[in-house]
């Protein structure tokens, strides 16, 4: 399982069925579950699929509501060229106003 030494913004697909439950991976779960990991946790960025209605992305929600951090992002499957450059930018926005020292 990856070691995170520094603040980091998770990229999690969506899993859920039609009422919503099982959207967060269960990899994901465990990940978030180590109290040092989730305190380098500073955004979410989800994928989802548009056909499931009111679930798409809901992985990033939740995650985000728990850990208290903001959902950066949200894109459809496996995302767009265009969805790239978007989150490229974001990220270099994000970071480049982010305190990293700010629990």
């Amino acid at each position: 399982m990856p070691d995170p030494q520094a603040p980091f913004v998770l990229i999690c697909p969506t899993y859920a069925d039609g009422m919503g439950r099982g959207a967060v991976a269960k990899p994901v779960i465990r990940f978030l579950n180590d109290p040092a990991r989730r305190a380098l946790l500073r955004g979410v960025i989800a994928s989802g699929n548009r056909n499931f209605g009111a679930t798409y992305a809901l992985a990033g929600r939740v995650v985000a509501e728990k850990c208290n951090v903001p959902v950066l992002y949200a894109f459809e499957l496996a995302g767009t060229e265009t969805d790239v450059a978007r989150v490229r930018a974001g990220l270099e926005k994000f970071w480049g106003m982010e305190c990293l020292t700010a629990p």
